[in-house]
């Protein structure tokens, strides 16, 4: 497969892995509401919170949605969208990496994007999530007029490029049947299967053994039309004349048509390419949503919540987890949240505080902007608001001195298992048990920053009889087949199906 080179490509490559693990630090006074929805805010450099949620969420994410700065020279307030195409691509292609290992095996992303960039974006997407995961590009229309001081053509339009973390086990949910669509469907005879609408009888394909003529109910003979044909048979057109399934219109004279019921049709509609501004909004419906919450400070391209309730609702079902890297003023977050999704959302500045947040507790507290009354949106759920700490390892490679249990273990288990620590982000604080969790077979344990409460040198960050006979009650009835812990020193000899890894020096960095 054809790659795309750049003069930083080898370094851009080791950077996700090179990125250093961070520490989430919660601020309490920024959250709102519930807090044990499992939504988050994170103020900081994306690269570095998306490192830090991999021990927690590694392919947990169902729908990611991105809008990247454009790379288009524009004069942006809150971004620097001046980058040229080395730092453009440098930029995005490690977080496209760790998103890729963040993104569920039945989930997808979809990444806003522009003509300057976006054939640049599609050939380094290939290369991180695959080609053969590339399901399509959407052209939305984000403007509804023409700018008549357009140089050249006039654009009006963006690309959303989306990606499935495996296109054979995604498959995009269907879109809601609107009120005009069933409207087209009468029981002019009073069927008791219900409302139907007729189709045609007839098809082009011709075939000999389907022409043939029919008597209608008022005794006129009735043929296909020259070159056609029936799409049945003489004996399976009695099975349907005889299951009232094919209407002769009211006086029993007319051309003999299919019934199709609503029952039987396809409960929703399969997502076309072209989304109109129409159908999902245009960039002037997204500025007046941000006006609502925040009319000092309006980014120049934020996205309409129409369309975040497209994608939303083609990726997800509710209870899903939703991940914006790039959350701009909060759009996708607030979309989410109004229709039932959990959510994790990453802004670099202080928009965090001046968009984001002022935009979530006006939607806890109710408001009726964007898609409020679509979705019957009356309030509640909450939020988490967390800023990046301090790295996990200093620059010598020592584990920090301030990190505490829980967040050591995620870290431990993470480099393991390459799976996410079954315990929710939220929840790490009141973790207390010295078992990490058992994976293919082995279990993993850790000794650390007095989990047994006990800070003494031969204590209880030290292997021995005594600390080993807790680690096995803390396992309780979990079977496994090896024992790997996790301490400052071990005292215990060798014994069978226990590994010793001693903390800091066999803690992987990286």
């Amino acid at each position: 497969m054809p790659t795309l080179n750049w003069l930083s490509r080898n370094e851009d490559l080791k950077s996700a892995s090179q990125t250093d693990y961070c520490l989430l630090e919660e601020v309490p006074e920024l959250g709102a509401g519930d807090k044990d929805t499992g939504n988050m805010l994170i103020q900081g450099d994306n690269l570095q919170a998306l490192k830090a949620l991999l021990p927690f969420y590694a392919g947990q994410v169902k729908c990611i949605y991105i809008d990247p700065p454009y790379n288009t020279g524009s004069a942006f307030e809150h971004y620097d969208d001046n980058l040229e195409h080395t730092k453009w691509l440098s930029m995005m292609y490690p977080r496209l990496e760790m998103l890729r290992e963040l993104l569920a095996e039945d989930g997808s992303i979809w990444i806003s994007i522009d003509d300057d960039e976006g054939h640049y974006l599609k050939v380094i997407c290939d290369e991180v999530f695959g080609r053969n995961n590339f399901v399509n590009t959407v052209i939305w229309q984000k403007k509804f007029s023409p700018s008549n001081d357009a140089k050249w053509l006039s654009d009006n339009h963006d690309f959303i490029l989306v990606y499935a973390k495996n296109k054979e086990i995604w498959k995009p949910n269907l879109l809601p049947r609107s009120e005009e669509m069933d409207t087209r469907y009468k029981n002019p005879d009073n069927d008791i299967r219900g409302v139907w609408t007729s189709g045609d009888l007839s098809v082009k394909t011709y075939s000999a053994n389907t022409d043939y003529p029919i008597i209608t109910p008022s005794g006129r003979v009735v043929n296909p039309p020259s070159g056609y044909c029936w799409r049945v048979s003489k004996e399976k057109l009695q099975e349907m004349i005889a299951d009232n399934r094919i209407w002769f219109g009211s006086d029993g004279n007319n051309v003999p048509r299919i019934k199709r019921f609503l029952t039987d049709v396809k409960q929703g509609l399969t997502s076309m390419t072209i989304w109109t501004y129409q159908e999902v909004g245009h960039n002037q419906d997204a500025k007046k949503e941000v006006v609502a919450f925040n009319s000092e400070s309006v980014f120049t391209t934020p996205k309409p919540e129409r369309l975040l309730d497209r994608i939303i609702t083609l990726a997800t079902c509710e209870g899903d987890l939703v991940l914006d890297s790039f959350l701009g003023s909060g759009t996708t977050a607030a979309v989410a949240h109004k229709m039932g999704r959990r959510y994790i959302g990453i802004e670099m500045g202080e928009q965090a505080k001046t968009h984001c947040v002022a935009r979530l507790q006006k939607v806890i507290d109710g408001e009726q902007g964007g898609i409020s009354k679509t979705v019957n949106w009356q309030g509640g759920g909450g939020f988490r608001f967390f800023t990046l700490g301090k790295p996990v390892f200093d620059s010598e490679g020592h584990i920090n001195k301030t990190i505490n249990f829980a967040q050591l273990a995620a870290h431990i288990w993470f480099s393991e298992t390459k799976t996410p620590w079954n315990v929710p982000c939220k929840d790490v604080a009141r973790h207390v048990s010295t078992a990490l969790g058992v994976h293919q077979g082995t279990a993993y344990a850790l000794l650390y920053n007095g989990i047994l409460h006990d800070r003494s040198v031969d204590g209880g960050n030290v292997l021995t009889s005594r600390t080993l006979n807790i680690i096995k009650q803390d396992f309780g009835d979990t079977t496994y087949e090896k024992l790997v812990v996790y301490g400052e020193w071990s005292k215990l000899g060798k014994r069978p199906n226990i590994e010793f890894k001693q903390t800091p020096y066999d803690v992987k960095k990286k």
